[in-house]
């Protein structure tokens, strides 16, 4: 059985390291003892280091950090990327996302890693394979949406839908990451239920700031007449006509946030409240083996981030055959 983890670490940087900050996301990891990590928000300060130094800093920081939680990042490195750290970012923003793995249980399919940035991500994206004994390598993806463009977030789940496909199919591969925005996910319907409902509630109903149109269509905010739902499109790509699961609403799990458990002045104000935007999506072999699903929320982990780390466990036995090459 593999555990799968997702954390979105808040502005983790090289200089933090030793500090009870650092420490608090360190042991949170521990706790979680994952066999594969997906990681988002190494920083660089892009004002004091050189552009073409940012890459060798956010290495060196994503090494150092995947030493503590007893995990690596660790790949061969070639002459195109030099720093041999499975990482991404965006070429113009010094925020990187990465995969990290149990050395002693998960192994890299050689040559499979590719960082992806601008202009198809806002935040980079990691992407690696892995060899877990199943039929075909399992396809990780470590992502972090465009925080501010509902219309971006959408493209760039068709981005990752192309790099996904297969003539005919879907290869075998999870998506796991902060996707700042609410899943288009739908809970199982209830025989009395003429319909069935979203997993995740509508949290902006009554909200009035300025961030809205960042999560809301804009002809609907502030109109009496119209009620100000989540934009979902992203999602809605992904998991359309089965292409992939949200690992919650998949197996029915009670519901928990991901963020809002941070007060205003704790990090960056957050206007949005309670909300489970950390989410795992398996594409439609993985789905039946996916045994389990969980937030973090023990008192260190909620210390470390405004993100909670979330977890699924897989069994690769149960990993069904893509569907075949047409």
């Amino acid at each position: 059985m593999l555990k799968i983890g997702n954390y979105n670490a808040y502005k983790l940087s090289l200089d933090a390291r030793g500090t009870d900050a650092w420490n608090a996301r360190v042991a949170a990891v521990c706790e979680l003892a994952p066999d594969i990590l997906g990681f988002q928000e190494g920083v660089v300060d892009e004002d004091a280091t050189p552009h073409d130094q940012w890459d060798a800093q956010a290495a060196e920081t994503i090494s150092a950090f995947a030493t503590d939680c007893r995990l690596t990042a660790a790949v061969a490195a070639t002459p195109g990327r030099p720093h041999g750290v499975a990482m991404a970012a965006n070429a113009h923003r010094a925020w990187y996302t990465a995969v990290l793995w149990n050395p002693d249980t998960m192994t890299p399919v050689p040559g499979s890693y590719r960082p992806l940035g601008s202009p198809d991500f806002w935040h980079g994206l990691t992407t690696i394979d892995f060899d877990i004994g199943a039929a075909e390598p399992l396809t990780v993806f470590s992502y972090h949406g465009d925080p501010f463009r509902p219309n971006w977030r959408a493209e760039e789940s068709l981005r990752i839908k192309g790099l996904l496909r297969i003539t005919g199919g879907v290869r075998p591969a999870l998506v796991i990451g902060d996707f700042n925005a609410l899943s288009a996910a739908l809970r199982r319907r209830r025989w009395w239920q003429l319909r069935r409902k979203y997993y995740d509630p509508e949290p902006y109903l009554k909200q009035r700031h300025d961030d809205l149109e960042y999560q809301v269509p804009p002809s609907q905010i502030g109109k009496w007449y119209r009620r100000q739902l989540a934009d979902r499109r992203q999602t809605k790509n992904l998991l359309r006509r089965g292409y992939m699961v949200d690992v919650a609403a998949h197996l029915g799990a009670p519901w928990q946030a991901t963020v809002g458990h941070w007060e205003d002045g704790q990090g960056d104000p957050d206007p949005w409240g309670r909300r489970r935007i950390d989410l795992i999506l398996a594409s439609r072999p993985v789905a039946p083996a996916v045994t389990g699903y969980g937030v973090l929320n023990s008192e260190t982990a909620l210390k470390g981030s405004d993100h909670r780390i979330i977890w699924s466990t897989l069994d690769p036995s149960l990993i069904t055959a893509p569907e075949a090459r047409r």
